[in-house]
């Protein structure tokens, strides 16, 4: 085990933990006051559970054996992994270092659901949904199938971000719409939160995408390099969108568009360089900014615009690999894209991998949140829905009104 190799990773996998943290309080920002405290035990939530079920069987199925679809049980409950192998620990600071990329996607979701879904619902649903739809996919993409023919996918764009898009629409179906949208504004409550949870997603963002690498090398230099522009022009190219239709440079569309940017360039951080990161974050922020609008013209209630910008960005990354993907830059040896001669051959894998994967997970998705619906249910009583997630379902409430709060016994 080389030591700086395994020093990066280190502080890449407590990165990319402290993103979901992140990823609470943007969408804690964007949420309703009254249901703050609902999206953040809902992330949290995603830290407690994911990590028990990920060691027990989620990274075995994920990553163990020879399978084109689906790993064995081979490394089930950590078994063969310590610090006493030849690696010195380092398949060990794998998992682990994976592990944080399994809590986050489940997250992801949350944000489509927000506002009416029973708690209960959601604690069942996240371990389900990350050993029936994560690890089957995650294998497919690092280890085979999809791996076998070429795609790439660098830190997560197809396996992580189309994946969880998907099946936030999926989820959000079975679901259903929230009282009162989309005639009711719902705006968000706090945009100084939504804020602070876009510059820690960034902050994390590095170990995300430069962290898999799983080296400290330069293709994790070029990776963390792309990663910052391609978020500064995504943020940019959202603003100005807003500013030539709208009017006006706003926080929340700025906030999207660094985040529609991280998602983008997620798939080709390690496979692209020089202005390409640049204008893969601008095409983003256009789309994305338009894309979050279309949920009210198709009717489907994505509450905090979970499929505009993970679903779309990460379809726009995962093509844009396809394009311009440059093997000779990093000496590797994988698929050309178009713009340095290796024609349309990998944009091809690229959208057969997104595809499929789009497919599987909306179907799985969609038949584990009927499955809930008519066992548990999954959405709460309209007058819970009325008066607030944080008081019905967590006995608390995020902010002081003056009158008697709930204490610990």
């Amino acid at each position: 085990m080389d030591t700086g190799d395994a020093a990066w990773l280190l502080i890449s996998s407590a990165l990319v933990l402290f993103m979901t943290p992140g990823l609470a309080l943007f969408y804690g920002g964007m949420d309703r006051s009254r249901n703050v405290l609902n999206m953040l035990m809902m992330n949290f939530w995603c830290l407690l559970i994911v990590p028990v079920v990920w060691v027990i069987v989620g990274y075995s199925l994920a990553q163990s054996g020879d399978g084109a679809w689906l790993g064995n049980l081979d490394a089930a409950f950590l078994d063969g992994f310590d610090i006493s192998g030849e690696d010195g620990g380092f398949g060990l600071l794998v998992i682990a270092f994976l592990g944080m990329f399994a809590v986050i996607t489940p997250a992801l979701i949350s944000g489509a659901v927000a506002d009416r879904m029973k708690f209960s619902a959601w604690a069942l649903f996240v371990p389900l949904w990350l050993v029936l739809v994560f690890s089957p996919v995650f294998k497919w993409v690092y280890g085979g199938w999809m791996g076998d023919r070429g795609v790439l996918d660098f830190a997560g764009g197809t396996a992580i971000h189309v994946n969880a898009g998907i099946a936030a629409l999926a989820a959000v179906l079975v679901l259903g719409k929230r009282k009162g949208w989309p005639e009711e504004g719902h705006r968000p409550h706090s945009m100084p939160l939504v804020m602070l949870g876009a510059g820690i997603l960034w902050f994390g963002w590095f170990g995300f995408n430069a962290g898999s690498a799983l080296a400290a090398n330069g293709q994790a230099v070029q990776a963390f390099m792309n990663t910052f522009l391609a978020a500064a022009a995504a943020g940019l190219a959202w603003a100005i969108v807003e500013r030539v239709r709208d009017g006006h440079f706003t926080n929340l569309g700025t906030a999207s568009g660094i985040v529609a940017g991280l998602v983008a360039i997620t798939p080709a951080a390690g496979f692209v360089s020089g202005m390409a990161p640049i204008w893969i974050g601008l095409a983003t922020g256009v789309i994305c900014s338009y894309a979050v609008n279309l949920k009210a013209k198709a009717g489907y209630d994505d509450a905090l615009d979970v499929v505009g910008v993970h679903l779309v960005g990460g379809l726009i990354g995962s093509l844009a690999v396809g394009l311009f993907a440059n093997p000779d830059f990093f000496g590797g040896e994988f698929m050309a894209g178009l713009f340095y001669g290796g024609g349309m051959r990998l944009f091809g894998e690229q959208a057969l991998a997104n595809a499929s994967t789009m497919v599987y997970s909306f179907v799985v998705t969609f038949v584990i949140m009927l499955a809930l619906k008519a066992t548990i249910g999954v959405r709460v009583s309209d007058d819970v829905e009325d008066t607030g997630l944080d008081l019905a379902e967590h006995a608390e409430t995020a902010y002081s009104t003056g009158s008697a709060s709930v204490t610990r016994n």
